[in-house]
């Protein structure tokens, strides 16, 4: 894969004759949504759906127009590229059929269960030069594009990112199902792994951490204070960056983005800031992240997030839930499964 495409990246679909034929394993709450966009992306061809539960791969299916399957490898033949939306805990042994085959894989986050499993998949990936990308989405929501390119040397970033108990998601502890978003946006934006990784938990409704913080610090002088909670009666996911001379508040949810600057010397003599509201274009996040992926696909080209930005996620969410883990164990009678 010589070179690397964003999400700006004009469309290149039109460049290639042969239409993109694409599948989608697992139509669950996020897979049909998977469905949905590839079903309205010009140039793709939503080949079918396969779910594990009949009633629901047929119901998706014959929603969109297409053939249902109850076995993903079944796709495999019939298929340039496909979307892996299955839980976790199946994203290895669902995806490697696929790349063994020939097949491009577009994997949600995170992207394993374990380092061994993404190494698996990513050496895969690279032996028969395919495209596999990871579903990080905040990275082409709409707030962060807007922004992202104006961060150049982040001294301090503090995220939180709150929701209600999910309706899916909780066969992995929170900082896998949504600190993680943070940890590859801080890790994409830092441009290197922690030095020093501290980080708290709990389960609260769930034998799964549902609540964690985690303080990571950089040899640049960079630190980074993380927050995730499932248990919450609000939703929050926001960001702020600080740097030499600039502030960063980002707000993935609402869309909205300020920028605080330092600025010339006032009639005081003393130091001002300016602060502006960035406009942030509408679009659609998931919509722009399988956009890419085709894009990729069809230009044989880089993916925004690739196998290796999402095993370099995974890797610290492991390490923040080893150090949570340890300090749970000097309480027996919290129960959690790691």
């Amino acid at each position: 894969m010589p070179r690397r495409t964003g999400p700006e990246s004009p469309s290149s679909l039109e460049k290639v004759n042969k239409v993109i034929k694409v599948g989608v394993a697992g139509v669950g709450y996020l897979g049909r949504y998977h469905a949905e966009k590839y079903k309205a992306i010009p140039g793709v061809d939503l080949v079918g759906v396969a779910d594990v539960e009949p009633e629901r791969a047929e119901a998706v299916a014959a929603n969109l127009g297409v053939k249902p399957f109850f076995d993903s490898q079944e796709l495999i033949g019939r298929v340039d590229a496909i979307s892996v939306v299955v839980p976790t805990k199946y994203h290895y042994e669902v995806a490697r059929p696929f790349l063994k085959q020939g097949v491009h894989v577009m994997l949600e986050k995170p992207i394993t269960r374990t380092l061994e499993e993404a190494d698996s998949l990513i050496e895969l990936a690279e032996k028969n030069n395919l495209v596999l990308q990871v579903g990080h989405l905040e990275r082409f929501n709409p707030a962060f594009k807007t922004v992202s390119s104006m961060i150049d040397t982040p001294l301090f970033i503090e995220a939180s990112r709150i929701s209600s108990f999910p309706e899916r998601g909780t066969d992995v502890d929170v900082v896998l199902d949504l600190m993680i978003h943070d940890l590859d946006i801080v890790l994409n934006l830092v441009g290197n792994r922690p030095v020093s990784v501290q980080a708290v938990g709990a389960p609260v409704v769930t034998n799964h951490v549902d609540i964690a913080n985690a303080r990571l610090e950089f040899d640049s002088g960079c630190v980074a204070n993380l927050t995730a909670s499932r248990i919450s009666d609000k939703t929050l996911r926001k960001s702020r960056i600080f740097q030499k001379d600039a502030y960063f508040s980002i707000d993935y949810g609402e869309r909205q983005v300020m920028v605080a600057r330092r600025s010339a010397e006032g009639p005081s003599g003393k130091p001002e800031t300016t602060t502006q509201e960035l406009t942030v274009p509408s679009g659609d996040s998931l919509e722009d992240e399988l956009r890419s992926f085709i894009n990729s696909v069809a230009n044989r080209s880089a993916p925004l997030v690739s196998g290796e930005d999402g095993r370099r996620a995974l890797a610290l969410a492991l390490q923040i839930m080893t150090k949570i883990n340890d300090r749970l164990k000097n309480w027996p009678e919290i129960a959690v499964e790691e």
